[in-house]
Formats: structure tokens, C-alpha cells, sequence
């Protein structure tokens, strides 16, 4: 285990702010607003800001006030965050990010939960917390073969735990770490006392639907509707990552053009991005990815059909019965019923608010679900 601090190179900050002047803009097509993707207006300014206004010293010293470690398991790097609570009896837990997501994910977040007496909360609810960099993410090794998977992450992450020295512990994870957490109960289920997630238990499937009464079948039809919009990523990372890649690995505006549209997807519910999450924080997370040149690794989990099933269809993360389980964010009572088939469900909030990447969005409210479910399991 041997510490790690971020230490970028000023030649790459240069090279950075170089790239984004000589940026050769195309012209903006006809359509409103992101009808045909990221605005030109729109991205102009934010590359100008990344350039002349964004500080990646200031957010990188931020980064290395968290203890940072990083140790070989399975024969890859893996880089952590490992921050201890104040609190002795602290519960510890390991936090899993998304894509495309990195450790930045959780920066507001590991605050409120490793000591919440700070914030006004009850410190018998703190937690040790650990944040890897998941294998092809920031600072971790890349996998250097086809066939990785999400259990074998899991097994890693509960080397990791184990190695610094947690016999029990949480999960929680959002997108991909709402796959990971309740892999690591699998693996580990002697080790797990609970597995917390985002959302995604009890998504309905098309072979949920003969099952279905009437009016299960026209909510089926509605989250048909919502989930057929946007660009599909899972699709186009499975068919030609790395033809991608030489875009978004040479030019910071491809690679931000990119990463904005998504996240303009996944925060639905404003009109831009930094309207849930800060300019800074999205920018810190853009610059983690250009700056470790991981656009490209970090879609194994598509080309590794993670997100598929048997049958080739999408799957939602997998459920569990070994521990128990619960989301940040609840459903219908189709999703309810759903969720309670394979898990073994204990906390399913209804009245939750924030979009995709909620720790980044609400760290506080999100902090406080995570506090309440692993409360009752202590």
C-alpha cells in the first residue's frame, strides 16, 4: 500500500491550454438549443473557461487533502482515496464511481459521511470511507486483456477492504458502482453488511411483461418512451471504442464535447449541466480524464457487455439476497415488487431528489440516505 499524491505535470497543463486555443471549431448546424448535440456557443465558453479561467492546481491540491494510496491487486494498479473518520467506531465503506465518472465523483460527499457531527449530523452514523478508481479509470491500470468483468473488480475491491484490515463494511455505488456494490455481496457476503445503490433495482425488463397488469403495461410503455432518448453509449462503446478514442485522447474540446453531452443527460432536469453540478467540479472530473488519457480504457465495462444480458438485451444491475439492500432513489410499486424478487430490499425512499450522479448533485441529502440505511444495520 504506498501513498500516491496528484502531481500533474506543468508541460501537460501547458499542452492542455495549447490544445484548446488551436481548437479548429466547426460550424454550428440549424436546430434549437442541444437538439443536435452540444451548442458551439455553449462549448466555446466552457473550453475558454477550462483554458483561461478553470485552476486545476486549486482542485488538485483539493484532491490531495484526501490520504491517497495505491496497491497491485490481481496484477493491476489500483488507485484509492482512504479516508478515516474521526469517529473509532466508524463503519467503513466502500464508495464504487460511474462512467463516465472517476473518484471526483465523491469529493463533496466523504466530508458528510466520515463526520457528520460537523454537519450537524450524529456522529455514531460516521464511516470509514475508501473510494478506488475503478481498473481503466483515472489512475488505476488499465485491463490489458478482453473478458474483464464486474466480478472480478468485486473480488479485487474485497481484497482491497480486506488489506486495509475491514472484515465488515458497506457498499454504495451509483451507474457503474450501482453494478459493483452488489457484486462485492456476492463475492463477499460474510464481509457485507448492506449494499446501498443509487437507483436501478427493479427496473422492468421486456421479459417482465407477460407478468404485467394493465396498468404495469402502460407504465412499461412510458419508461420505453424515457429511456430510448439521447445517444447510447452502452451501444457505441461495445461497437468501436477505440475509433473514438483518437478523438476524444487528442483533442480536450472532442473529449469535453463528449462528456458534456452525457452529463447533459444525465442531469434531465435542469438545462445545462452546471446547473445541478458546479462548472468546476464537471471540468475537474474532464480534466482527471484528459489527463490520464483514460477515455478509451474506461469503456470496458461496454465492450465487456457488463450492462447486457444473457440474451443481449440491457440489464439492470443484478440483484442479491445474501445482504440486505436499498436505493437512494425508490419507484412505482411495479419497480417496488421488481426490486423485492431478487433483493432483499429495507430501504426504498420515494421522495429523494437529483439526477444521475446524485453524490455530486445533492452530496448532502445523498449523505444522509446512505447514513439512514446503514443505521438500522450496524
Amino acid at each position: 500500500m504506498k501513498p500516491f499524491r496528484i502531481e500533474i505535470p506543468d508541460a501537460d497543463l501547458d499542452d492542455l491550454r495549447t490544445r484548446l486555443s488551436r481548437t479548429r471549431w466547426p460550424r454550428q448546424l440549424p436546430g434549437d438549443g442541444w437538439s443536435r448535440g452540444v451548442p458551439l456557443d455553449y462549448l466555446r465558453d466552457l473550453a475558454g473557461y477550462w483554458a483561461n479561467g478553470y485552476d486545476w492546481r486549486a482542485h488538485e491540491a483539493r484532491l490531495n487533502e484526501f490520504p491517497q494510496f495505491v496497491t497491485e491487486i490481481d496484477g493491476l494498479d489500483v488507485h484509492l482515496l482512504h479516508v478515516r473518520s474521526p469517529e473509532p467506531d466508524a463503519l467503513p465503506l466502500i464508495l464504487t464511481h460511474g462512467w463516465p465518472n472517476s473518484v471526483v465523483e465523491f469529493t463533496e460527499l466523504i466530508g458528510p459521511l466520515t463526520d457528520p457531527r460537523a454537519y450537524g449530523a450524529d456522529p455514531a452514523q460516521a464511516f470509514h470511507v475508501v473510494v478506488p478508481s475503478v481498473p481503466g479509470f483515472g489512475f488505476s491500470s488499465a485491463p490489458a486483456e478482453t473478458g474483464f468483468t464486474v466480478a472480478r473488480v468485486a473480488r479485487m475491491w474485497a481484497e482491497l477492504m480486506r488489506r486495509l484490515g475491514y472484515d465488515r463494511y458497506g457498499t454504495q455505488g451509483g451507474d457503474l458502482g450501482a453494478y459493483l456494490a452488489p457484486e462485492v455481496a456476492r463475492v463477499a457476503p460474510e464481509h457485507v453488511v448492506g449494499v446501498h445503490i443509487d437507483a436501478g433495482f427493479g427496473m422492468p425488463t421486456a421479459a417482465d411483461v407477460p407478468d404485467m397488469n394493465e396498468a404495469e403495461r402502460v407504465e412499461w410503455k412510458q419508461m420505453q418512451q424515457w429511456m430510448s432518448g439521447g445517444v447510447d453509449h452502452h451501444a457505441l462503446l461495445r461497437t468501436a471504442p477505440m475509433t473514438f478514442s483518437y478523438a476524444w485522447n487528442d483533442s480536450p474540446v472532442a473529449l469535453l464535447a463528449w462528456m458534456m453531452h452525457k452529463f447533459k443527460e444525465f442531469t434531465f432536469m435542469v438545462p445545462t449541466p452546471e446547473q445541478a453540478i458546479a462548472r468546476d467540479h464537471l471540468l475537474t472530473n474532464a480534466s482527471l480524464y484528459w489527463f490520464t488519457g483514460t477515455s478509451g480504457t474506461s469503456s470496458w465495462p461496454m465492450y465487456e457487455r457488463v450492462t447486457l444480458a444473457e440474451d443481449g438485451e440491457f440489464a439492470w444491475p443484478m440483484g442479491q439476497k445474501r445482504v440486505p439492500s436499498g436505493v437512494y432513489a425508490g419507484g412505482s410499486a411495479l419497480m417496488r415488487r421488481l426490486a423485492e424478487r431478487d433483493n432483499q430490499i429495507v430501504h426504498w425512499p420515494e421522495g429523494n431528489t437529483g439526477g444521475h450522479f446524485v453524490a455530486m448533485e445533492k452530496p448532502l441529502a445523498h449523505a444522509a440516505d446512505i447514513r439512514a440505511f446503514f443505521d438500522r444495520l450496524r
